[in-house]
């Protein structure tokens, strides 16, 4: 893509008029989100969640659930304050104020553990979580830039495979402020 290219598509998204430079240290944070991934204490808990055999029927009970309040119930609580959403603030605090946000989801796209609260419970039927999972085979999504309104800020979200081995369990999604990469 050439730098015109680059420059003219974030005019088009209105994201802030540094943006590209921005863009160009989402990759070098690449490396670090891949770790994040990788981490071995966010595979095992995946795994735990994913050996839970919870139906798609169950899921979508809770994410309706979920969506249906905007309180913070006891169940969201329990999400927010799962080993994997300490491992993930652990993991968002040693990166700092450039991450807004991070949470990790099963096989299925329920969330795992989440370092705030989402607008929904399951991700299942988004392409972070469709194009990361990919029907365990993996890949890795760069959304385009947005304003999020919860963070009022102007994110980036990578959304990332999570493997056990070569097997791919679940999906990791880490919102990006690009004003404070």
């Amino acid at each position: 893509m050439s730098m015109w290219t680059l420059v003219s598509w974030l005019l088009l998204a209105h994201v802030p008029p540094d943006g590209a430079a921005q863009l160009k240290k989402v990759d070098g944070l690449m490396p670090e989100l891949r770790r994040m991934a990788a981490d071995p204490a966010v595979v095992r808990e995946v795994k735990r969640q994913n050996a839970r055999r919870m139906s798609l029927d169950t899921v979508q009970k809770r994410d309706e659930e979920w969506r249906a309040s905007l309180a913070l119930t006891p169940f969201k609580r329990q999400l927010l304050g799962s080993p994997c959403a300490r491992l993930l603030a652990r993991h968002q605090d040693r990166l700092g104020r450039a991450v807004a946000e991070a949470f990790v989801m099963d096989n299925q796209g329920a969330l795992v553990g989440a370092t705030r609260r989402t607008s929904d419970y399951w991700q299942g039927d988004e392409p972070k979580w469709l194009e990361s999972f990919n029907g365990g085979r993996g890949g890795e999504l760069r959304e385009k830039p947005f304003f999020d309104e919860s963070t009022q800020s102007y994110v980036l979200q990578v959304s990332l495979p999570v493997k056990d081995g070569a097997r791919v369990i679940g999906a990791l999604t880490v919102s990006l402020s690009l004003l404070e990469l």
